[in-house]
């Protein structure tokens, strides 16, 4: 069974990832073609890129990055990007996203695009293959005050067949490894 990590990409407080993350993992849990978990990089405490000292949680990272088959990126959009705690996770790691698929499930005031695209420049160079599909949420629909998660039900089918991509894509590059 192919394992599928849910990665949330904000660490900031009073961050809505955790909402986003758990109803696509709830959607996830569904579909019986993988097992999903939430990764959520806050719990692993890594420091900046290049500071010493936290070799224990990188190793720790490393470690569930390299048991995973595939991923889903939640990802807020901050200033046109991704978080810097995003882009430092990912960082952080190389050989562990190499050969492995990813979707992305982006929000923001434009649902999150630009940081999707930021994502998947990144993605590129640490080979990690982005699926076409890409739901977007916006904080003015999907969100009541900016922070409590109400997503429109036509997301649950992007949602799907992204989930459906990345389990394909998933299994196909599981052979690469």
């Amino acid at each position: 069974m192919l394992k599928i990590g849910i990665i949330l990409g904000s660490t900031r407080p009073g961050r809505v990832s955790p909402q986003v993350g758990e109803w696509v993992k709830a959607l996830a849990d569904k579909r019986g073609d993988a097992t999903y978990e939430i990764v959520d990089i806050a719990d692993y405490k890594l420091p900046f890129f290049g500071e010493s000292g936290a070799e224990a949680q990188i190793q720790k990272w490393s470690e569930k990055l390299a048991s995973l088959d595939g991923f889903v990126f939640v990802t807020p959009e901050y200033n046109h990007s991704i978080t810097g705690a995003l882009k430092n996770a990912l960082d952080l790691a190389r050989e562990e996203w190499n050969n492995k698929a990813a979707g992305i499930v982006s929000y923001g005031s434009t649902g999150g695009a630009r940081a999707a695209e930021h994502l998947r420049g990144i993605m590129g160079e640490l080979l990690i293959a982005d699926v076409k599909t890409h739901p977007t949420l916006s904080l003015f629909t999907d969100f009541e005050n900016f922070s409590t998660f109400k997503p429109a039900d036509l997301h649950v089918s992007n949602i799907n067949l992204m989930l459906d991509q990345v389990a394909a894509w998933s299994g196909a590059l599981k052979t690469l490894r």
